[in-house]
């Protein structure tokens, strides 16, 4: 077997896309090249808003072996994992901490794989040799790396990291999802929960229906560009409530749309008939993932039923396992999400930063722990 060889690529364009998708397998559509290379090409993704693309790949001759996707980092915006204390607190000091490496997906805390790897591949050489691009000077295009962050990642593949290079510290962090407990649809999910809370989710599912609001599935080629434009603007105008634009462009989204409709699942309200709110989610092959959200009108509940109960009844209906309804929301936990640890990873150059953000690891985790734990008996379901 011919000796590994690491190549760095500016661009998704630099490899071909059969190559990229024979190692990511069909469940993470986030890793597929498809969806990164439409961030790139839609402008979403580039060093104009502060991502630069730094791709790293693993041959054997001419055949990919490896996959990772790798950012350098001018800022820590759209990464969900907040590192912003430790940027300042290090330049306050003097310190340079961007550009910085960063390995996840960009704007998308989604766990899932990170390094995609061929059968035959020694996983611990692999992560060796890739950790020379950043526990070196760079690779020699874009100056020394302060730092690399793995976030996101699964935690086989954290594991693997952590055996490879021990010295990395791990961070965690806590998000919600659902899992089928064989419920069988979603009233064999209602009965596995308390008196209690069943009356409670069947009375928010009854106050959207007596808004007039119906809820509507579209998946892949259902999802025309009429459908696509209105998400757009109900996406939008979630981050202009916020006072700014969204990350991403309408011009990613039409390029999902075109090159991977099967990944797609649009969840559209309407109102007489006319779309008013919308939520589009992305699927792999038995987890479904809940990513961008918007609404033109302001109705009671409607964000619980298109974000959560109509994925929740999607993946009954498809034979879907697990639900990703997005970061963030402890109101989750009362509608069925349970809590999950996860792990990023880091590695800080300097050792007096490095040790600062030690310290910062080892004070939060047993507080993230605590916290995960009395979530977990927050549940609603029955004993």
């Amino acid at each position: 077997m011919s000796k590994l060889m690491l190549q760095v690529l500016p661009a998704m364009e630099a490899v071909a896309a059969s190559d990229w998708n024979a190692l990511t397998g069909d469940d993470y559509p986030f890793l597929r090249h498809e969806f990164l290379h439409a961030l790139e090409a839609s402008g979403s993704v580039s060093p104009a808003t502060g991502w630069v693309p730094r791709h790293l790949t693993l041959w054997q001759g001419d055949r990919l072996v490896g996959a990772m996707p790798h950012y350098h980092k001018h800022h820590s915006f759209g990464e969900y994992v907040f590192d912003w204390s430790w940027a300042d607190a290090w330049e306050r000091a003097g310190g340079r901490y961007y550009p910085k490496g960063l390995t996840a997906i960009p704007y998308t805390p989604v766990p899932g794989p990170r390094l995609a790897l061929a059968e035959g591949v020694d996983p611990l050489e692999a992560r060796r040799l890739l950790a020379t691009v950043w526990e070196g000077e760079g690779d020699g295009k874009q100056g020394p790396l302060s730092s690399w962050h793995l976030l996101f990642a699964e935690e086989a593949e954290v594991a693997d990291w952590q055996a490879a290079r021990p010295g990395l510290l791990a961070r965690h962090g806590v998000q919600f999802q659902w899992r089928d407990a064989g419920y069988g649809d979603f009233e064999g999910f209602l009965a596995a929960m308390t008196a209690k809370r069943r009356k409670a989710i069947r009375r928010e599912r009854r106050l959207v229906a007596d808004q007039g609001l119906t809820l509507h599935r579209l998946e892949g080629e259902a999802i025309d560009e009429e459908a696509l434009e209105h998400f757009f603007r109900c996406y939008e105008i979630t981050y202009l409530e916020r006072g700014r634009h969204g990350y991403l462009t309408a011009d990613f989204f039409r390029r999902l749309r075109a090159a991977m409709p099967e990944s797609l699942l649009l969840v559209q309200a309407r109102l007489a008939g006319k779309p008013v709110a919308a939520a589009l989610c992305l699927q792999g092959a038995r987890t479904l993932y809940g990513r961008y959200w918007g609404s033109e009108v302001v109705a009671d509940c409607l964000h619980f039923e298109a974000c959560y109960y109509q994925g929740i009844e999607h993946c009954l209906a498809r034979g879907l396992t697990a639900f990703d309804p997005g970061t963030q929301g402890e109101h989750k936990l009362t509608r069925g999400f349970a809590p999950r640890l996860l792990t990023s990873l880091h590695h800080i150059a300097d050792p007096r930063l490095r040790d600062a953000v030690a310290r910062f690891c080892a004070e939060e985790r047993p507080q993230v722990r605590a916290y995960c734990a009395a979530a977990e008996q927050a549940l609603p379901f029955r004993a």
